[in-house]
């Protein structure tokens, strides 16, 4: 059955190389413990309880070590200055129904939980894809 182990560990290494992400090199990691099992015992119960508990143990261990020295930071756009901006509506928004909303120069597609005529100023409280999802500007 160590034969068998092997196979699984190359088959997950050859994926794990193939990805730009880390998806299988903890399971590579826990065949290589199941293969090094079967020279303890025969149990194919026991190599694959083996198999499961080191890949969940090292994935467990190396996730946050990932997370951290990947950092994932979001890049802001030049597209994230218009957020907490006032606008005025250039055509009338509506529920489910896209209006439009001129900030600076530009006019973007827009949404709210409110009905707002035209002409009325609005704040942008965030983008959803390339839509403002805007709020009547208080007064």
């Amino acid at each position: 059955m160590a034969i068998g182990w092997f196979i699984a560990f190359i088959i997950l290494l050859l994926i794990e190389l193939g990805t730009v992400n880390l998806v299988s090199i903890w399971f590579a990691i826990g065949a290589i413990a199941a293969m090094i099992t079967t020279f303890i015992t025969d149990s194919i119960v026991i190599q694959v309880i083996i198999f499961i508990v080191v890949s969940i143990i090292t994935l467990l261990i190396t996730k946050p070590l990932v997370k951290k020295f990947k950092g994932f930071e979001v890049q802001p756009t030049n597209s994230d200055r218009v957020i907490g901006k006032v606008g005025e509506v250039t055509k009338k928004i509506e529920k489910n129904k896209y209006g439009e909303v001129k900030i600076f120069g530009n006019v973007w597609t827009a949404a709210s939980d409110d009905v707002i005529d035209e002409g009325e100023k609005v704040k942008v409280l965030s983008i959803d894809g390339v839509k403002l999802i805007v709020k009547k500007e208080e007064e």
